[in-house]
């Protein structure tokens, strides 16, 4: 009987050869790595060079005072000027003032407006727009708008007040009404953002909540405030903080409309106090100083912030 032999190919069956591909795919992995991280590098530059370096120059300002050329360390120096000035304090009390009224009209006022956009069923699209437009146009052109808007004697205010048999007001020419005023346009000018977002909010609210509301006899006020609001508290308290740090950082309204100072200096805020240690006063270090303060104020508030919202979730 012949013997059964087996051919070593068929005893061992060679592997297929992987090398080339998997140094290929390898390759291939570096090349994209390094194009993204290339991508990469150049936005860390970016922000270096335009964003960390000034602030961090400017925490190396609040320490050094510059004088014809020659730039001295002077330690708290420039915290303890800057406290002393009287329109320190004018100018904390003008943007807390402006911020607390921006609260009443910016914050409420595009929520109620998002909500009565939300129950119109015709023509929203348009409404939405009309709303929006504001924003779309150039600040300036906004602020000197309104800056004829409340011009004593040819305004438009003052006109219809006239029509309607009211008495008429000085508005920016007057301290009592100058920040009033400030409000009302810049509430005006930032509006149509901050309704855009509620609506947003509003849309995602499920349906089957509001109509088990109306099946309780709830109407429109008792719906808005057991339904909307709770459903929307995150984006309200995100939409509080944001407001807050934006307004007390004011300074185009106050600038264009009342030159910065306003009647008495009742509309000098802490930015344009930082302008004027800047461009007015030649003092950096001084200015450098303010915008730390601001900066430990806004982040203490915003921590704090955070803190209680963790607490109240």
């Amino acid at each position: 009987m012949a013997a059964l032999t087996v051919s070593p190919r068929t005893a061992e069956p060679r592997t297929p050869s992987t090398g080339p591909r998997t140094r290929g795919r390898g390759g291939r992995r570096i090349r994209d790595n390094l194009t993204a991280h290339g991508f990469l590098l150049g936005a860390v530059v970016c922000f270096a060079l335009f964003s960390w370096y000034p602030m961090v120059r400017e925490f190396v300002m609040t320490f050094q005072r510059t004088r014809r050329g020659r730039t001295t360390w002077v330690g708290w120096h420039n915290f303890i000027q800057v406290s002393h000035d009287p329109a320190f304090w004018q100018a904390w009390r003008n943007t807390v003032e402006f911020t607390l009224l921006a609260l009443v009209f910016g914050f409420a006022l595009p929520f109620g407006v998002a909500i009565v956009l939300n129950e119109i069923r015709h023509a929203r699209a348009y409404l939405r727009i009309l709303v929006y437009l504001p924003v779309m146009l150039p600040p300036v052109a906004s602020v000197l708008l309104f800056k004829y808007f409340f011009n004593p004697d040819s305004g438009l205010f003052n006109a219809v007040l006239r029509v309607l048999h009211l008495p008429t007001s000085q508005w920016l020419n007057s301290a009592a009404t100058a920040m009033p005023s400030v409000v009302i346009a810049a509430t005006w000018m930032n509006m149509g953002s901050a309704v855009l977002i509620y609506l947003a909010s509003l849309q995602n609210i499920p349906g089957e909540l509001y109509e088990a509301a109306e099946l309780d006899g709830a109407r429109l006020l008792r719906r808005v405030w057991h339904v909307t609001i709770p459903q929307t508290r995150l984006i309200l308290s995100l939409m509080l903080l944001l407001q807050i740090v934006a307004t007390m950082q004011v300074f185009t309204e106050t600038f264009l409309l009342t030159g910065g100072d306003g009647p008495k200096g009742s509309t000098t805020t802490v930015v344009y106090l930082i302008y004027n240690y800047a461009f007015n006063f030649n003092n950096y270090g001084g200015a450098a100083a303010l915008s730390v303060v601001m900066l430990l104020v806004l982040t203490g508030f915003s921590a704090l912030y955070v803190r209680l919202s963790r607490e109240g979730g």
